[in-house]
């Protein structure tokens, strides 16, 4: 028997699972951690502990777990959080805790510098994207202005993924999705990193080897094999950003296909039939060579859950926590009672781009309960997202297939409400494994294993879950877009 294996990196938990070649899942694993957050809009993870210690882990328990030979596993597929920013020395070295993705706010300076100096339609013409918290050019810039010792010892400037990769290989590449959030230091036209918008950024030498994620970036090499088990010489792909993986892993692969990953954030992807070139959202080359993709993203979802569990429900077992709220909430009717929150506890990503947007619960009163108070956070998030889904339609990419992924999808009030307040209907999959599971089909691909049209039999729809809106959500979603609006003065001037 034949297997791939696939390890992905996520804002809070790594999962890793070993598949065979049709599909079938024979182990799986997890490791916890936590996202740093050394000051109000900064957001990190220790390289070391959280990537790479995570993967080892994890890898060595699948092989110990299944038994599996592992000179059976004949490729190896990664992904993890992104896009983030890591500075290593001529060893590979971190030289600093990882820079997440657009929950990181703290290049704000320089985004407005460059994006001053550039032009945004400069920007969106030629990188696909405005540049926001998402972006990594103005980050390694803040890295130079407010580290120069750190950026003098840079050899080069990784992400999450090429990390990962580069630990297990020696290589230093990244896949092209990933690197279009480089902006401005990656031409979408000619897909090639330029440095004629910024020289001052970071010499392009320094930045990984362009690589499509379908590519092999390299072989397992011994001091890799020592360290996690696996086989020297098993062939490894260019890997690629989690949401990207996890849209794979759920036959997200045709024209207007759509995926929403429930996670710490909501993330979304369209699979678009042509570049659409928009500020509010972003783009990025899809996995495979001349294809295309739209993305957005919330900048608090299941990190807010979280958050709420932590601080409003200490008395629970953290175990039973989310299935006790959210018994609780499904007490609570549409529209939680007067209840309203803005999600906005990091800022906000697509399609508002403010990192001083601030977080809300208002209309409370003594009648309300916490099933309310966690009742609104959720449709909170769920109005969140409808502004991004009509941004969507604004741009013609109304979707035309919609799969729901991620651990948030095990909780069906989150699910319909979703669907009630957005008004699409969502299918969700057989396997809900997540970004690992598309890790193992890439893997899987990359070395001829399968074909792309054999993810529909690796993991089919399982159900529907269908729209059905309440008069109740139109009100709350009006007033949702006005509570923000009458903040936004007050929340600038907020620490």
């Amino acid at each position: 028997m034949a297997y791939t294996l696939g390890i992905d990196i996520g804002t809070y938990e790594t999962k890793g699972v070993l598949v065979d070649h049709a599909g079938a899942v024979v182990a799986q694993a997890a490791r916890g951690h936590q996202m740093l957050v050394p000051r109000p809009g900064w957001a990190e993870h220790r390289p070391e502990e959280d990537w790479w210690g995570d993967f080892v882990f994890v890898c060595q328990t699948l092989l110990r777990e299944s038994g599996v030979d592992p000179r059976a596993v004949k490729a190896v597929g990664c992904s993890a959080i992104g896009p983030c920013m890591l500075p290593v020395d001529a060893m590979g070295a971190p030289l600093m805790n990882g820079v997440l993705y657009g929950v990181d706010g703290r290049a704000e300076a320089e985004v407005c510098d460059l994006t001053d100096r550039i032009g945004e339609d400069v920007l969106i013409a030629r990188c696909g994207n405005a540049l926001t918290s998402q972006s990594v050019g103005p980050k390694i810039l803040w890295l130079k202005r407010q580290r120069p010792e750190l950026y003098a010892q840079t050899a080069h400037v990784l992400t999450s993924t090429s990390f990962l990769v580069q630990r297990l290989t020696g290589e230093v590449v990244i896949d092209r999705y990933t690197a279009a959030n480089f902006a401005p230091l990656y031409d979408v036209q000619t897909q090639g990193w330029v440095d004629d918008l910024a020289e001052d950024i970071l010499p392009l030498e320094r930045l990984p080897r362009l690589m499509w994620s379908n590519e092999i970036a390299g072989e397992i090499t011994g001091r890799a094999a020592a360290a996690t088990g696996l086989a020297p010489g098993t062939p490894v792909t260019a890997g690629t950003i989690d949401a990207a993986a996890e849209a794979l892993s759920v036959g997200v692969d045709r024209p207007r296909d759509m995926m929403m990953m429930y996670g710490s954030t909501i993330f979304i992807i369209l699979r678009a039939a042509e570049r659409v070139a928009d500020p509010r959202i972003w783009y990025a080359p899809w996995l495979f060579e001349g294809e295309h993709a739209s993305m957005a993203g919330l900048a608090t979802s299941g990190t807010l859950t979280r958050w709420f569990r932590d601080q409003l429900a200490r008395d629970l077992d953290p175990a039973e926590a989310f299935r006790q709220l959210a018994t609780e909430a499904a007490a609570s009717p549409p529209g939680a009672n007067g209840l309203l929150l803005l999600p906005y506890f990091s800022g906000e990503r697509t399609p508002l781009h403010d990192v001083h947007a601030k977080g809300a619960f208002f209309g409370l009163n003594l009648t309300q309960t916490r099933g309310d108070m966690y009742r609104a956070l959720i449709e909170g998030i769920a109005y969140g997202t409808r502004h991004v889904m009509e941004t969507f339609a604004d741009l013609g990419q109304r979707p035309a297939r919609l799969r729901a992924v991620g651990g948030g999808t095990n909780n069906r009030l989150w699910l319909q409400a979703t669907s009630d307040i957005t008004g699409i209907d969502q299918e969700v999959c057989d396997k809900t494994t997540g970004a690992s599971y598309g890790d193992a089909f890439l893997a899987a691909l990359a070395i001829g294993a399968v074909r792309r049209a054999d993810i529909a039999a690796w993991n089919p729809a399982a159900e529907t879950v269908a729209a059905t809106p309440d008069p109740v959500y139109e009100k709350g979603y009006a007033l949702f877009r006005r509570l923000y609006q009458q903040t936004r003065d007050i929340a600038v001037e907020l620490p």
